[in-house]
Parts: structure tokens; C-alpha cells; sequence
């Protein structure tokens, strides 16, 4: 019992409450670990696919222009509020790569990649900056620090030092899973979706600092939910039904339109 106590005592102790959303969550690991770790499994994604070169491609000159007027938006926004510690070791990058898959993502210390696929329901640079606010949000939100977390707890890993050093490939086996394309069943699902609509809720607020409509995050979605001919009931689905995400997106629209108005 004692045991059980001072478990949840540590529990307790290592939850964090975020800058940005207020929401208290479990980070049991060092931003600057994380960080370390998402550039050498970035720099491995990258080196085994096939990225479109910013000079020989609009698209990917598109993918970095409208990625860098989002980061350079949270980045003043975030010195603003007094909040610019949240973002040290942040160093942008935005990788267009050539997949049919309609994914992006955001790991740790702001490393991005785009699909080739995804601009095919894009469509424009107002959809695809309500997407990359959204994969942003995931990272500066700390989402996968506290599923990280939850995994190791889940896994009855020892949280200690740096957990990446020994290239465990257990441990490495759940980075991956947890910050890039692919995410777990089980335990994880209920906070996967939460941190899915928070990732909606603060995408289009960051997407309209940086003079983007969110508005267009409606219209994308209602694309989403033609692709998708096969759906799967929202209570198996790693995400919200898009059905959801966009009463969700209608509910925040006020909000995020008064920083679009402002720019």
C-alpha cells in the first residue's frame, strides 16, 4: 500500500501543467531529451525517403513558407505571454516528402514533415496551415511527452536518465510509435482523441496568427470525410470522427477568427 502511494505521490509530482492549453498532464521526460531523440530519428526518416528539394519544387517551397509564418507566429506569440523558455531547443524545419499518404507530422524541437499526399486535399496554403498548426500544436502542447509517459508507465519501463542513450530498441520502438506516423491501440486511445481536438482547438488559433483563415479547417475536413470510405466507429479510432472534429472546429471558430481579424 505504502508502495502504491508513493507511486502516485511520483505520479502527482511529474504532472505538469502546460503553458499554452492549462491542462495538467504527465511529462516524465526532459524536453531536451526528447529533442536529442527526434533529431536522429528525423534525420533517419529523412535519409530513407524521398524529400523534394525546396529549390526544384513549389510545393515544397509552399510547405516551408507557410510552416515558417506559423512558427515564426508561436514563436512571438510565446514571447509575448513571457512563455519563451517553452520553446528552447526549437530549430524549424519543414520536409515536403514523396508519399501517397495524406500525413504530416511534428516531433519534438520543431521537425516537421509534410506528405505529398495530404496536398492533394489541402488544396491550398489556408488548409495546409490549419494542418500544421494542428501537427505544431501536438509538439509545443507536450502531447507526446505525456503519451510517452503513459506508455512507459504502461510498459513498466524504469523512467531514468536518459531513457534513449542505450538504443533500447524497446524504448526507441515507442518514440517512434508515439511521434510518428502510426499510433497504438489500448490504454492510449481516450487521450489520443483528447489531444487530437486540443491539436484542432489551438491549430486554428496558430494558424490565424500567422494570417491564415481558419475557417478553410471546416472545408478541409469535409474533404477528409469523403476520403474516407471505410470508417471505423469513433470508440476503435485513434482520432475523433471527423464528424466530430468539425462541430468541435465550429464551437472554437469565434475565438480563433478574433486573431485572424487582428493581423
Amino acid at each position: 500500500m505504502r508502495i502504491f502511494s508513493f507511486f502516485l505521490f511520483i505520479l502527482f509530482i511529474s504532472c505538469e501543467r502546460n503553458a499554452i492549453t492549462g491542462r495538467r498532464q504527465l511529462n516524465l521526460f526532459p524536453e531536451a531529451d526528447l529533442q536529442k531523440q527526434a533529431l536522429t530519428e528525423y534525420r533517419s526518416f529523412l535519409n530513407k525517403n524521398k524529400v523534394i528539394p525546396v529549390a526544384s519544387s513549389k510545393q515544397a517551397e509552399m510547405v516551408k513558407r507557410v510552416g515558417l509564418r506559423i512558427s515564426n507566429a508561436i514563436t512571438n506569440y510565446y514571447h509575448q505571454k513571457g512563455l519563451s523558455n517553452e520553446l528552447v531547443g526549437y530549430n524549424w524545419e519543414f520536409s515536403l516528402v514523396n508519399s501517397p499518404e495524406i500525413n504530416a507530422w511534428c516531433m519534438p524541437g520543431g521537425k516537421v514533415v509534410v506528405y505529398t499526399g495530404l496536398l492533394d486535399v489541402t488544396k491550398n496554403e489556408n488548409a495546409l496551415a490549419v494542418v500544421l498548426g494542428h501537427e505544431i500544436t501536438h509538439a509545443v502542447a507536450h502531447h507526446g511527452n505525456e503519451r510517452l509517459s503513459q506508455a512507459f508507465i504502461a510498459e513498466g519501463i524504469q523512467v531514468a536518465g536518459d531513457a534513449f542513450t542505450k538504443n533500447n530498441k524497446q524504448t526507441n520502438s515507442i518514440f517512434n510509435a508515439v511521434f510518428m506516423p502510426g499510433t497504438q491501440l489500448g490504454v492510449l486511445l481516450p487521450n489520443s482523441r483528447n489531444h487530437e481536438l486540443e491539436a484542432d482547438h489551438f491549430g486554428i488559433i496558430f494558424a490565424a496568427m500567422a494570417g491564415y483563415d481558419p475557417r478553410e479547417s471546416v472545408l478541409f475536413w469535409s474533404r477528409m470525410d469523403s476520403q474516407n470510405k471505410n470508417k471505423m466507429p469513433e470508440w476503435l479510432a485513434t482520432h475523433p470522427s471527423n464528424e466530430k472534429r468539425i462541430q468541435k472546429l465550429n464551437e472554437n471558430m469565434e475565438e480563433a477568427m478574433i486573431f485572424y481579424k487582428h493581423q
